[in-house]
């Protein structure tokens, strides 16, 4: 799978091309140019988050059975479901990365290699659903949220995945590879900016209540709160930040789908609820 950059090279490739056989040809000799030496990593990156997202998932559907229902639980509904989509697609590109070839055809190509980008930055907007609502809550702004019930996260949530399943496959089919994906710089300092302030909201609750802290439920939610901060900073970041580096060196496009392919890691966020009950009821 190639970054959006890196597919509109293959079409500038193969645009001499007229056969819909001959360009798929063209772009799967471009394809295994690729290093020969990158494709174990992407191998290994791929297989270790298929199948610990996938145990994660599981155990965390186990758990939702009885949780509560509150807007941020609604927020990690949506964000399991968005790297359950992710993880569907992730067989097809370790069976990219090992063959080196791709005979699926161009359409799902582009659905497989565009995946990674939905999941990453759907994946951002649920963290910060999920980052907003417990720091609205922690500085005495819960009242802004009384009148959103649970109903009404269901609703702004069946809504806005219709939008999405919509838009991505006409986005998809029109103009994916054609222009360069920016955002970079939002992405991280709304990051950043979060984590900033969902590390100040544990040192408050620890200044206020020092030794018996982690008797406090509002502690292990905020504690919780900032483990999700820190897998966004952690997995999305880096690869903006490379990307602003890569986009004037065309030829380090290999280390760029590392870092695209580190993003995904944050499929294993739910493991954060795999403690005690009390505290996942509270952090949602």
């Amino acid at each position: 799978m190639y970054s959006p950059t890196q597919i509109t090279r293959q079409r500038e490739h193969t645009a001499a091309s007229s056969s819909p056989n001959s360009k798929m040809n063209s772009t799967v000799a471009q394809n295994t140019t690729f290093p020969d030496g990158y494709h174990p990593i992407l191998v290994g990156i791929n297989a270790v988050v298929l199948v610990s997202g996938t145990v994660s998932l599981s155990l965390m559907m186990h758990i939702l059975k009885s949780s509560s229902t509150s807007i941020t639980s609604t927020a990690v509904l949506n964000l399991i479901f968005t790297h359950f989509i992710f993880l569907v697609t992730v067989p097809f590109r370790i069976y990219y990365y090992v063959t080196s070839s791709w005979s699926l055809g161009r359409g799902w190509c582009k659905v497989v290699s565009s995946m990674i980008h939905v999941h990453m930055y759907m994946s951002f907007l649920f963290y910060v659903i999920i980052l907003v609502t417990r720091l609205l809550a922690f500085y005495r702004k819960a009242e802004q949220l009384a009148s959103f019930h649970f109903i009404h996260a269901l609703l702004f949530s069946a809504g806005g995945w219709l939008t999405v399943f919509i838009v991505v496959p006409v986005t998809v089919c029109l103009s994916y590879g054609q222009t360069n994906i920016t955002g970079g710089n939002e992405t991280r300092l709304v990051a950043t900016g979060l984590t900033a302030l969902q590390a100040n909201a544990l040192r408050v609750l620890y200044r206020k209540h020092r030794q018996g802290c982690t008797y406090q439920q509002g502690f292990g939610a905020q504690l919780k709160s900032l483990c999700f901060a820190l897998i966004m900073v952690a997995c999305l970041v880096p690869y903006h930040m490379f990307r602003l580096f890569y986009l004037h060196h065309d030829d380090l496009g290999p280390v760029n789908e590392v870092f695209l392919s580190l993003t995904t890691f944050n499929c294993l966020d739910m493991l954060t609820f795999l403690g005690k009950r009390p505290c996942y009821r509270c952090a949602c």
